[in-house]
């Protein structure tokens, strides 16, 4: 096996495992909302898991590049120039993924959960005007706060709730930031899988891979 099959399979090994993690945590707020409000869509924790940057992004769209670059190990039927090419062609489509998982992950960190927005921006608006980022909201202190909740939603007699957060906030804040957090680390690095193996896929490609060794009968 030459080195440009041994990374190709490691690729596609590593790919498998992040598009399943990334599957598994855009499902955590969406499974966490069905168990806590009993339906779907009634007060989510967020709008961005709508999104469906891992199950998506980061895990349908890597699916074709992860099966060509398991397939084109030692003695597989992608085991050649073609296959190589091929892996190399379809992770293009991965790194598009990867790309839109990213940056869904850093808006859904900048904006925070529905519970910090205030009470005109806590209803989900699927358009990509959702997506336009301003350089303003570059900022994580709805996580680092004692309460996300703007003061201007708060009455004279309530301000004191700007020190203590309630138990669904905490939880809602906990899941959105861990979420996305694991998010971003995945789609970037599918990103860098997909780039190492557009790189490897057109050496493997240029170089020729090792040959079916005829067995001795």
């Amino acid at each position: 096996m030459t080195c440009c099959e041994g990374w190709t399979s490691c690729n596609g090994f590593s790919l498998l495992v992040l598009l399943l993690s990334g599957g598994v945590l855009n499902a955590i707020p969406l499974i966490a909302n069905r168990v806590e409000e009993g339906k779907f869509f009634q007060n989510p924790i967020s709008c961005f898991e709508w999104w469906f940057p891992g199950i998506i992004g980061a895990g349908l769209m890597a699916i074709p590049a992860t099966a060509v670059s398991l397939a084109a190990r030692k003695r597989a039927c992608c085991n050649n120039r073609g296959g190589m090419f091929l892996s190399s062609f379809l992770n293009v489509i991965t790194i598009i993924g990867a790309v839109y998982c990213v940056l869904v992950s850093l808006q859904a960190l900048f904006q925070g959960p529905l519970i910090c927005n205030s009470p005109s921006n806590s209803t989900c608006e699927f358009s990509v005007d959702s997506l336009t980022t301003h350089p303003q909201s570059f900022d994580l202190r709805w996580f680092s706060k004692a309460s996300c909740v703007a003061p201007n939603s708060l009455n004279s007699s309530t301000t004191t709730s700007e020190l203590h957060a309630s138990p669904k906030e905490k939880r809602h804040r906990t899941i959105h930031f861990s979420t996305f957090v694991g998010l971003l680390l995945v789609g970037i690095l599918e990103l860098l899988f997909a780039l190492s193996q557009i790189v490897i896929g057109f050496l493997g490609c240029l170089c020729g891979v090792s040959k079916r060794r005829s067995r001795i009968v």
